[in-house]
């Protein structure tokens, strides 16, 4: 929820500070960049630019385009506009890509903290290209939580793929790391919370119960004409189907009918994203017992009309709801999905009830409607634990001084380079939605193999990863399995049909090594995998080729493939692995679409692919190539 402006002592200092930082930074301050995807995530971070800023930062702050960038301009933050699509956007998600990385090449920041899903996602993959050395993923909540098919896999890997493009991960509640670990988003040692959590902490004075609030409570029921004599149970936030709006409108069904002066208030307003039923919306909104404000700007007079808030979230980053409740003294009744399990201290400061039970929700809120005394004391005692543990002031320390601690430690941009994690990243991106296109073709290339062929389809053989490490590769079937009189497999020359000749000339016999790159065993780019019986023939040298992922095409695939000669093709080898760059590696992928439409360097002559490598030695013994 947006949070008041900040108040006397964080103004005075964003305006000593907003002259120097709105001009090009070359103060000798560690600087910070702030990305998220719109400009109304702005409400999560009001106060804690200022905070930086007076504690030695520079600080700029990226969104989309929106008034609310202003205030980041008045906490002494430089702004920078870059559009970015909530949703999936393929070529405006790749415009955002390269915008984001030219600003990082350009202020070339300390730290770069991307949140929000999209930014997230662009924001990490954008630093890493621009090769900035330190990079935080701040999860605030896991959207997959709730989504199905589809959606949910383009999810998952859209957050794995944030997690391992940043260096480190931070979650905002207890909850969501282990959420996110579970899952296998994030390994454990890579993800860790930042004091108790939550994004911002909470204004606790901006939220008291004073008398004065008292006031602003009963003014606001007379604005929404509920009687004073009614006990209202609240509700803050967007009303759709992930926020339990439907369990909690069923739950209340059953309530008013034992408490017919019972008022319910729902303070938001209905969403096109992730809708609740139009029966239930169409009951509420005709339902003269259920008030619903639409949007509203300044939450707290109406918290302070409320006597409980249900907080019945299918999914969460934190509650901060449920913690802007208790800070104005209420009771809480919270679900214990993710994120809003950490929310309250059930039986001190509200009750946990299981996610999606209307029947735990009736009878929570049941119990404290007929119970003042208890509704006070979970309010008072909620009061104090959020300004004890959640406290504005207290979670910008610990934010500062985590920062800080990464920006000290040892640059780590080597790591996770050559080392795979933006490779793998990257080939994630490009070999998931790949597979899926290309599937029909699958099914068509597999029934003529199996007519032509029969059984098997797919050619499996043992070959070395990186570092020498034996998988199993994955290919169509191009020869066929004709022996000699005593049972020998024929040469390859021999046994490999017009069927397999088309196939290795279009490539399509590779496609299902797609499979091998999602699992991790082979990359998009990198020297071909050759047999494991070539291990112990290669010089030292030549042996360097395996301190990379081997990969589908590769420097020596674009620049001969079979044509050339062994010692010429492993040379090439080991100046990709010397010369590295994520720009390389789109170079070789466009260079092998050009290769595979010309047909080029298919065969070694004289022989069906190339001959045996037999290294230092000609009395080793040979092995057949394979498919």
């Amino acid at each position: 929820m947006l949070v008041r402006t900040q108040g006397a002592v964080l103004k005075k200092t964003v305006q000593q500070q907003g002259d120097q930082l709105n001009s090009p930074t070359g103060t000798g301050r560690p600087m910070i960049t702030y990305v998220v995807t719109a400009s109304v995530s702005v409400g999560f971070f009001q106060g804690q630019v200022a905070y930086m800023v007076g504690s030695g930062w520079d600080v700029d702050f990226v969104s989309g385009r929106g008034p609310e960038l202003n205030g980041m301009r008045t906490e002494g933050a430089r702004t920078w506009m870059v559009p970015m699509e909530r949703e999936i956007a393929p070529i405006k998600d790749i415009v955002s890509l390269w915008r984001l990385r030219q600003l990082f090449r350009r202020t070339r920041p300390a730290l770069v903290v991307a949140g929000t899903p999209k930014a997230g996602l662009l924001a990490t993959l954008a630093a890493r290209l621009a090769g900035i050395h330190r990079v935080v993923y701040m999860l605030h909540g896991l959207r997959l939580e709730t989504a199905r098919g589809p959606k949910r896999v383009l999810l998952s890997a859209a957050e794995w793929i944030a997690s391992h493009a940043a260096h480190e991960v931070r979650c905002v509640g207890p909850s969501l790391r282990a959420k996110a670990i579970s899952l296998g988003l994030v390994a454990p040692h890579r993800c860790s919370v930042i004091g108790s959590g939550t994004v911002n902490g909470i204004d606790a004075e901006h939220w008291k119960k004073s008398q004065h609030a008292v006031c602003l409570g009963i003014a606001a029921r007379l604005k929404l004409n509920i009687p004073n004599y009614s006990q209202v149970v609240g509700f803050v936030g967007r009303l759709t189907r992930d926020k339990g709006i439907e369990d909690l409108y069923q739950a209340f069904s059953i309530i008013r009918t034992r408490y017919p002066k019972t008022r319910l208030l729902l303070v938001g307003d209905f969403e096109e994203g992730d809708p609740i039923s139009p029966s239930i919306r169409k009951q509420i909104e005709s339902d003269p017992t259920v008030v619903v404000t639409g949007f509203v700007s300044e939450v707290a007079p109406y918290y302070w009309a409320m006597d409980l808030l249900v907080f019945p979230s299918h999914r969460e980053g934190f509650g901060i709801v449920a913690l802007e409740a208790q800070a104005a003294s209420l009771p809480v009744i919270c679900s214990d999905a993710t994120g809003a399990i950490d929310a309250i201290v059930d039986g001190l400061t509200g009750i946990r009830v299981p996610t999606g039970n209307v029947n735990a929700i009736t009878t929570a809120v049941s119990s404290l409607l007929d119970d003042e005394e208890l509704r006070c004391r979970m309010g008072d005692a909620g009061r104090a634990w959020v300004e004890k543990t959640f406290k504005r002031e207290i979670v910008w320390q610990n934010l500062r001084e985590d920062y800080a601690s990464l920006v000290r430690r040892p640059s780590r941009q080597s790591e996770g380079i050559l080392g795979g994690i933006l490779k793998r990243v990257l080939d994630w991106v490009i070999s998931l939605p790949l597979l899926i296109l290309t599937l029909p073709l699958w099914l068509g290339v597999a029934l003529v193999i199996r007519i032509y062929l029969g059984s098997p389809v797919l050619f499996r053989q043992t070959r070395p990863g990186r570092r020498g490490q034996p998988f199993k590769l994955v290919k169509f079937r191009t020869m066929s399995d004709r022996r000699d009189a005593e049972g020998n497999l024929l040469p390859d020359a021999e046994r490999l049909t017009r069927l397999g000749r088309f196939l290795r000339a279009t490539s399509l016999d590779e496609l299902p090594q797609l499979w091998n790159v999602l699992r991790g065993e082979l990359s998009l780019v990198g020297p071909r995998p050759l047999l494991m019986d070539y291990l112990p023939r290669y010089s030292p040298e030549q042996a360097r080729r395996h301190e990379v992922m081997p990969g589908i095409t590769g420097w020596a695939q674009v620049n001969g493939r079979n044509a050339i000669t062994w010692d010429e093709k492993f040379r090439l080898d080991v100046w990709y692995v010397d010369n590295w760059s994520i720009w390389l590696d789109f170079k070789i992928l466009g260079r092998t679409f050009l290769k595979v439409i010309k047909r080029e360097g298919i065969r070694n002559e004289g022989h069906a692919t190339m001959p045996p490598f037999l290294g230092a030695s000609s009395s080793v013994s040979v092995s057949q190539q394979g498919n």
